[in-house]
């Protein structure tokens, strides 16, 4: 029997242009935006209260926290390009939000390898600098994040 252990890539695995289509998609919902945002001790209305925020424009409705969508659209990439092979986030950046996500909305993440390097002070390790991409379910833009992450090289004897 032969045993397969799910795992991220090791830094030698990412391809620079190589475009990962994260599934299966989340849908957010009331319950992940009120925990989440008391959670963090957001107090911000727009996500928590209902009349305050069906009363304001454009929008008419609440809208998800959007660090919630930032953490969800980083999460799903995590079983297909870090798990077990990341030693550490190193930043995140270019963030932006081009359209709420709202209840009932399912994210669709997708992430591009853009580049990648050896590390010059840690032997074994590299850097992989990867965009995130967060799609409602009609195909909208509602989130974009750049993520640098300090990967792990193949082990010796795999190289």
């Amino acid at each position: 029997m032969t045993d397969i252990v799910q795992r991220g890539l090791y830094f030698e695995e990412f391809e620079v242009g190589a475009r990962y289509l994260h599934r299966p998609g989340r849908t957010a919902t009331e319950a992940d935006n009120v925990l989440f945002t008391t959670l963090t001790m957001n107090t911000q209305a727009l996500h928590l209260d209902a009349a305050f925020a069906d009363a304001q424009q454009p929008f008419g409705q609440r809208l998800m926290n959007s660090m919630w969508t930032l953490s969800t659209m980083v999460g799903a990439s995590v079983a297909q390009l870090t798990q077990g092979t990341l030693v550490a986030q190193l930043g995140l950046g270019d963030i932006s939000f081009p359209h709420p996500l709202f209840h009932g909305d399912t994210l669709y993440t997708e992430s591009v390898i853009v580049d990648k390097r050896l590390s010059a002070s840690r032997p074994g390790q590299g850097i992989c600098t990867i965009e995130h991409t967060g799609r409602n379910q009609d195909g909208i833009v509602v989130a974009t994040a750049t993520r640098t992450a300090l990967m792990l090289c193949l082990p010796e004897g795999e190289r």
